[in-house]
């Protein structure tokens, strides 16, 4: 058994939008939608400053799902589309869902997207990973920490695209894997820890 989880050091990220970008490719995500966003302290614009000329700086903070060990969309779900695996993923069996969003609603970090309608991609096919399921229409999706990579032993995308190596993936669940270490030396924190969800995403700062 494992616990697969990740690291995403803030020092490093340079809001280069690399990973978002990245993550679209290999999960196949349609235009007007992504898995993997980057946001800015400053405000709701890409790349915004917070504070005031001449006291400025710029800060990002990449989100998507957080694979909750006491994952409230698990609880949510009336069909069960939404579970934990061995691995310790949280993912969505599409051919349950019956688009009802309780998980939408549910989670607390906003990082689920809705199929309300046909896909559509630029160029017009699918480009994603071979393996990757295709959604349909009035299904929910989100991360899935790259599953089909992941299974075979190969690290995320967002992770293995990273340009500054702020992103680390592994066992949270071993004591001497890269991400267990950081989070260690580094004192990793994990978003909204006060709503008891557990994410296995850690910040390092």
């Amino acid at each position: 058994m494992a616990k697969l989880g990740m690291t995403i050091d803030l020092k490093r990220c340079m809001g280069c939008h690399t990973c978002a970008i990245g993550c679209k490719m290999q999960n196949n995500v349609p235009m007007g939608m992504l898995w993997n966003r980057v946001l800015t302290e400053g405000g709701e614009e890409v790349d915004s400053a917070k504070g005031e000329f001449p006291n400025v700086h710029k800060s990002w903070m990449p989100v998507a799902c957080q694979h909750c060990e006491n994952a409230p969309c698990v609880k949510a779900c009336p069909v069960g589309a939404t579970y934990k695996d061995e691995k310790g993923r949280v993912l969505v069996n599409y051919d349950r869902c019956i688009g009802c969003r309780y998980c939408m609603a549910s989670c607390p970090y906003n990082v689920r997207t809705f199929n309300w309608q046909k896909a559509v991609r630029q160029p017009d096919h699918n480009y994603g990973g071979a393996d990757v399921p295709v959604r349909k229409v009035g299904v929910v999706e989100k991360c899935s920490m790259c599953k089909e990579r992941t299974d075979e032993g190969l690290e995320p995308m967002c992770v293995k695209v990273c340009p500054a190596k702020a992103r680390k993936f592994g066992d949270l669940d071993d004591p001497n894997s890269e991400v267990s270490k950081a989070i260690r030396e580094r004192g990793g924190e994990q978003l909204l820890d006060h709503k008891g969800t557990k994410p296995q995403i850690y910040y390092l700062k």
